[in-house]
């Protein structure tokens, strides 16, 4: 049997830009996709907090350093500059795989800066 978990997370990543006619789908910081694993051309889910639209593109690369988060294409029609969003990747393993496996988590500041990195989400309480 084969589960599907969270490979990795950019979490409260800033819009800077939406551009409807640039081909591509999600630009991202080079640094933030490295120290997110998240490969160029990689499907990659999008949570906006502040419409609540969920949506399914691909990343490509940004100018490295340059904290540029921009939605483009027809995905820019879901997200603005100034949106907060959540960007996943999902990765299929097996049982045996998914025992060992621990996901990589970013967490952005404002200015789109990298502020915390872990390998898990703190148990909910309540």
């Amino acid at each position: 049997m084969q589960i599907t978990l969270l490979k990795s997370k950019l979490h409260h990543a800033n819009v800077t830009h939406s551009e409807l006619e640039y081909e591509g789908s999600c630009a991202i910081d080079a640094a933030l996709l490295e120290a997110a694993n998240i490969r160029e051309y990689e499907q990659i889910q999008i949570y906006n907090l502040n419409n609540g639209e969920r949506f399914t593109t691909y990343a490509i690369r940004a100018e490295e350093q340059s904290g540029i988060i921009s939605v483009n294409g027809a995905a820019a029609h879901k997200a603005s500059p100034g949106d907060r969003i959540i960007i996943c990747t999902y990765a299929v393993l097996s049982q045996q795989e998914a025992t060992a496996f621990k996901p990589t988590l970013i967490y952005l500041d404002a200015s789109n800066r990298i502020k915390d990195r872990r390998n898990a989400i703190p148990v909910q309480v309540a």
